[in-house]
Parts: C-alpha cells; structure tokens; sequence
C-alpha cells in the first residue's frame, strides 16, 4: 500500500508540479504588476477593517480561519524535511515562492468571493464554486469538489494528529492513543458547531500561538547573535550552489523549498479559498488581499522561524535522496518535529521539546478545524447535485475516525498520503485560476479605479460584464430596490 502511495506521490510532484507553481505565481505577480508587494500595506489595514454579519464572519476571523489551515506541522515538521533533503538552500526557496504564491493566493480568493454563493444562513464558496458559475464546466467542478473532499476529510487529517501524538509521546510519554482520544473529543464539540464556532476558536488561537512560536525564535536568535549572519550566508550560498557542501544539490534545494512550501502555504492549492468565500465585505479584491498576507505570516514568519532555530543551533541533518549524507548532527534520526525541539531545548532544556511540543498541538489542531470546514463546504456542493442528506453526517464521523487513526498509524504513509492530496488539487486548482484569470484581473482593475477615486471600493458586476457573480449582482439589485424576480439569468 505504501509503495503504490509512494509512487502516485511521484507522479503528481514530479518536476512539473514544482514549475507549474512557481511559473503560475510569476504569471499573477506580473499579471497584477506584484499587488501581493504594492499593496502591503493596505492588506493589514484590510485585515482589520470587516465586520462580520449575520451570513459572513469577518476579514480577520476569515484571515484566521485561512491561516489556521495555512499554519500546521508543515510549518515545524514540513520545514524539517525540506532542510533535510534540500539542505539549507532549501529555505530560500521556500521565501521565493512566498513571494509568488501571494499574487496565487490574492487571486484565488477575489474569484472565491466574486463566485461565493449564500447557503442556508452560511457564505460558501471556493474553487468548485467558481469553476461552475466562472467557467461553467459542472464536471470540472465535481471532480474538484470530490478530490477536496476526500482530501482534507480523508487524506490530510491524518498528518496533524499523527505530529501531535508523536510530539506529545516524545516529550511527556503520553499515549498515543490517549492522544488520538483527546482530539477526536475536541474536534467534535468544534464540528458539530458550523462555521462560526470554528471561526471563533481559530480568532482566539491562531494569534497567540503565531506570536508564542515567533518570541521563542527571537530569544534563540539573539542568544547566537554571533553566529546569524554566517546562517544568512550558508541559506544564499546553498541556494545558488556556490557552497562547497551543497553545491552539488541545487535542483534538491529548489524542489524541496517548492514542495514544502506550497504544502506550509498552499498559496494556488484553493485551501484559502473557501474562507475567504465565507467573509462579509464590500469587494473581493479586499479579501483577495487578506488573504495574500496569510501567505507571508505563514511562511515568512512561522516558516522562517523554525528554519532559523534549526539551522542557527545546528540541530539537523542533510540526505539528498538517493546519496550519501552531507551533515550528520542528528544521528540518522528521522525529519521532523524532533528537529525543532531539540533546537529549542538546545537553549532552554527541559523545557524546549515541551514547548514545541505545545506548539504543534494549537497549530495541528487549528488546521484540523480548517481541514474539516474546507471539506464540509465542498460536500454542500455535492450535495446538491447528488441530494443526499446523509452524506455531512458520514462526513463528520469519518473524520473523527482518521484523525484518530492518524494518531495511532505510520508517520510515512500519511504524510505521502497528504502530499497526494496537496499535489492533486494544486493540479487542478492552478489550472482553473489560471483559466480565470481575466475576470480576477478586472475586479483588481476595478478596486484600485475606485481608490484612486477616493472611495471605499463597493463591487457591482453588472458594470463590469462579469457574469455568473449571483450572489453580488443580487446584492446589487436589493441596494437599488429591483425586485430579484426580473434578475437577467447569468451567463
């Protein structure tokens, strides 16, 4: 089973993968002349600005819900590996698809809230959303709903509880089982609530343990101050293959920061996507560029973070696949969360593996909250094609059950199973943002014509010819007192 998992992974992360990114985040960020740089700091005075309503939560609650998904193991253990099989090199590459990624990410959620729908008492949306009403190919958007669903329900569940339950065996020697127990129970009471208790808790969350995790890299840095800008140097120097050492691994550095990256972030995969969909704003481009900043702090920041405690404490090892190892610090002990924690206990023993330790619950925990809402919003979509009432339900308990499993099973095959499902929707959810890159361009157009104006941009896209927005140009015709009987069918 392993293996035949093994191989799709290497199939669908193949070279092209890593260049059909980093090719689609050069499009964006030279299609939108790099609004992921231009417009920064307009992101975080947007971050704060929404107020959420009755349907929608608000900027900052959909910006957490985001991160909640973005921010994950993939941040401690995903950084690990990268170092580990690309070297330090590895890490600047990580920062160059950050950078790209933020125009990805700014333009798949604008098309997520351009498309959003009104569902119940709930926003929804994300890319099968808009690949329907945007492209209006129904088996296209079936095929993504069915692949999101079984990944983040199915597939990726299993990574998070996997790193909480070894993390927490490693330092206190708590059960794993116990473990998987606890989570099933907390995620539960989360679940069963709908959208906005899990906004509400990742609100709460996610800022506290970003902050935590980024204190604790500041004191380690400072302790080697000596020594920074020497690890500065190695990160350059192994990225362009002008170190000795790592050289000779240059295509290793580039895939490996890639493939971690996107994994950490998913800026292009269409995970930030259906959080933003559920956010109250005036215009899409607001949230587009919300969301655009969820990318830095996950990878500039976190991301970094753990790459500068590792890397500055020496606490790793390099093994290119297929050769002979370059550094040996670690004793062939296995990449991942113990990297970082033996850095941080490196300066602050008995209590540094704890810390980390604590660290990978809230961030895994979070993701787990964001997994579920991601998948639960692409079953509503099924759901009303294939009317089948049950299927949330069933949904619910089958994701209690993997995560329990993940908490108990083989570290190596979940983590190939997450990059099956990663790697599967980057696949298909680049192609469709790609596909639907004129429309995002002109909601762009459309929200810097209106700064320029002095205005607080408000989005109507009759005026822009965009069809298929139901959702906005309902908002509008209300606004102008229109009856929605005489609403012109989209298309």
């Amino acid at each position: 089973m392993e293996k035949i998992v093994e191989w799709l992974v290497g199939q669908v992360w193949s070279i092209g993968l890593v260049t059909f990114a980093l090719c689609a985040g050069l499009f964006f960020s030279v299609a939108t002349r790099f609004v992921q740089l231009r417009y920064f700091k307009e992101m975080i005075k947007l971050l704060f600005e929404g107020k959420s309503s009755d349907l929608g939560v608000s900027s900052f609650q959909a910006f957490c819900m985001a991160l909640a998904g973005r921010v994950g193991i993939g941040n401690i253990a995903g950084v690990a590996t990268a170092i580990a099989f690309g070297g330090p090199g590895a890490v600047f590459w990580m920062w160059v698809m950050a950078l790209l990624g933020g125009s990805s990410a700014f333009v798949e959620s604008t098309l997520a809230q351009l498309y959003k729908s009104k569902v119940g008492n709930e926003y929804r949306g994300g890319t099968p959303y808009f690949i329907e009403k945007g492209l209006k190919v129904k088996w296209f958007a079936m095929l993504v709903a069915i692949v999101v669903t079984l990944s983040y329900g199915i597939l990726l569940p299993g990574i998070q509880s996997s790193t909480i339950a070894v993390g927490f065996e490693n330092t206190s020697g708590i059960n794993k089982s116990f473990t998987g127990v606890l989570l099933v129970v907390l995620l539960a009471a989360i679940i069963f609530g709908g959208v906005k208790r899990i906004a509400n808790v990742a609100e709460k969350i996610v800022p506290f343990m970003a902050l935590g995790y980024v204190a604790v890299t500041f004191i380690i840095l400072f302790v080697n101050i000596t020594d920074v800008p020497a690890m500065f140097a190695l990160i350059f120097t192994s990225a362009f293959g002008v170190n000795e050492l790592f050289g000779g691994i240059v295509g290793a550095a580039i895939a490996w920061g890639v493939k971690r990256a996107v994994f950490s972030n998913v800026a292009g995969v269409g995970e930030g996507t259906y959080s933003s969909a559920a956010a109250e704003v005036s215009h899409p481009a607001k949230q587009g560029l919300v969301q655009a900043f969820s990318v830095y702090i996950d990878t500039l920041v976190i991301c970094t973070a753990t790459a500068l405690m590792i890397l500055i404490t020496g606490m790793y090892s390099v093994t290119p696949e297929g050769k002979e190892p370059l550094v040996e610090t670690m004793g062939g002990i296995e990449a991942g969360p113990i990297y970082t924690q033996e850095a941080v206990a490196s300066i602050f023993p008995g209590f540094g593996s704890l810390f980390v330790s604590i660290a990978i619950f809230f961030f895994a925990f979070t993701t787990l909250m964001a997994y579920f809402y991601i998948a639960e919003t692409t079953l509503i979509y099924l759901d009303k094609k294939l009317n089948m009432q049950w299927l949330n339900t069933a949904l619910k308990f089958a994701f209690l059950v993997m995560v329990y499993i993940g908490s108990v099973e083989s570290a190596s095959l979940l983590w190939a199973l997450g990059d099956l499902g990663i790697g599967s929707m980057a696949w298909l959810n680049l192609i469709a943002i790609l596909l639907l890159s004129k429309p995002a361009l002109k909601v762009l157009k459309d929200y810097e014509l209106q700064k320029k104006a002095g205005i607080d941009p408000v989005f109507n896209p009759i005026k822009l010819g965009i069809n298929g927005a139901d959702f906005w140009e309902e908002k509008c015709k209300e606004k102008d007192g229109i009856s929605s009987k005489n609403k012109r069918p989209a298309g």
